[in-house]
């Protein structure tokens, strides 16, 4: 990926780095739904989305056209605190009217082979994402790609059985599904990942240099010296 592509948005504080990346979804969001009736998001996990998942409960838009999507999963228990579906449904999904079949949650619970193998089945009826947010990893990893690892890039979705962090079983997207988007968004935040951060920037052979999209790339970033 050619770093040219990407516009990088720094923030002062975190009230702005989730303002403005809250307004930047919701911008993309109305656009697509305006042109074509219908708004695919890729969510991510982690710490970081969640301040800015709250502020979306708040927007105006038309919650019917929206159909979620997720680029990872731990393989946990579904009502586990950890799980990235849990965290969007308590700080959002379940406080906007979007329908239950429009959400398409990845069934960890079932194992990483049999969930991937599922949610790789779904995916194949989508030709393409709208928008596909990404976390960034102290390590550089994103999704559940973690540096170092190897993965079949022609299946749309992999299990994951050996992560360096727990919990070592996952379910990720795969970097060319992840590029089947119009833009991607990284969301960044916290002064641990910033070696990690520069190293792909200096196009270091991380798991964030595998993605790109079809429109932009953007990084919204708070906490990066």
């Amino acid at each position: 990926m050619n770093p040219q592509q990407i516009k990088h948005l720094k923030h002062e504080t975190l009230e702005a780095f989730e303002n403005n990346a809250c307004n930047a979804i919701m911008q993309c969001a109305n656009k697509s739904i305006a042109l074509k009736q219908n708004f695919s998001i890729v969510l991510c996990g982690g710490n970081t989305p969640k301040g800015i998942f709250k502020k979306l409960v708040n927007q105006q838009t038309d919650w019917s056209k929206w159909h979620i999507y997720f680029g990872d999963e731990r393989c946990l228990d579904e009502k586990n605190p950890a799980r990235n579906s849990l965290m969007a449904d308590e700080a959002w999904l379940n406080l906007v009217p979007i329908p239950g079949n429009q959400k398409h949650i990845i069934q960890a619970e079932l194992g990483p082979e049999i969930a991937a193998k599922k949610y790789d089945e779904l995916l194949s009826s989508v030709t393409s994402f709208d928008l596909v947010l990404l976390g960034f990893g102290e390590d550089g990893h994103i999704a559940s790609l973690f540096p170092g690892h190897h993965w079949n890039n022609d299946k749309s979705v992999v299990p994951v059985d050996h992560a360096p962090k727990p919990p070592t079983k996952r379910v990720s997207l795969t970097p060319s599904r992840l590029s089947k988007t119009k833009k991607i968004f990284f969301l960044v935040t916290g002064q641990n990942k910033q070696i990690a951060f520069n190293q792909w920037l200096a196009k270091k052979d991380l798991p964030a240099s595998k993605v790109c999209a079809e429109d932009e790339i953007k990084i919204f970033s708070f906490d990066l010296t």
